[in-house]
């Protein structure tokens, strides 16, 4: 389970005396404590949850990096770049364009998308189908592109 493997990884990280992956993984560590215990959650948190909280903390670390860059913050930018870094380390890999607009393409044949006015019905499957894989902004953007042409 990825709780158990965040576990471990605080164990080696602090041997290792690495500051920034001890810091980013007790954090997730405190984000994956507190779902477990959110009231409904029967104390348990799935794979697929963690995995959802892990990828909701990269993307809050990459738009945190973003405000930092446009104030002219460049060494707080990097600090929470290196933390992404170690986060994504966890997550799938991602889509390729390439890869992403097949299996967009696959989806629109399916759902049956003829043009814009169908982006609900191709977002709502290729959300679900993509999780974890590709951003949401992205498939979006890719969505809007193949639907529009």
């Amino acid at each position: 389970m990825l709780f158990d493997q965040i576990s471990n990884d605080i164990k080696e990280a602090m041997k290792s005396r690495d500051k920034i992956r001890l810091e980013t993984l007790r954090n997730v560590k405190k984000v994956f404590l507190e779902a477990k215990t959110a009231p409904g959650a029967n104390d348990v948190l799935t794979d697929e949850t963690a995995l959802k909280l892990i990828q909701k903390l990269a993307k809050q670390g990459r738009d945190a990096a973003a405000i930092y860059e446009s104030q002219g913050r460049s060494d707080l930018a990097s600090d929470e770049l290196a933390q992404v870094s170690v986060l994504e380390e966890y997550m799938p890999k991602q889509l390729s364009t390439d890869e992403l607009t097949a299996v967009l393409k696959e989806i629109i044949a399916t759902v049956g998308a003829v043009g814009p006015q169908d982006m609900g019905k191709v977002m709502n499957m290729a959300t679900k189908q993509l999780a974890g894989r590709a951003e949401g902004r992205t498939i979006s953007a890719c969505v809007k592109e193949l639907l529009t042409k």
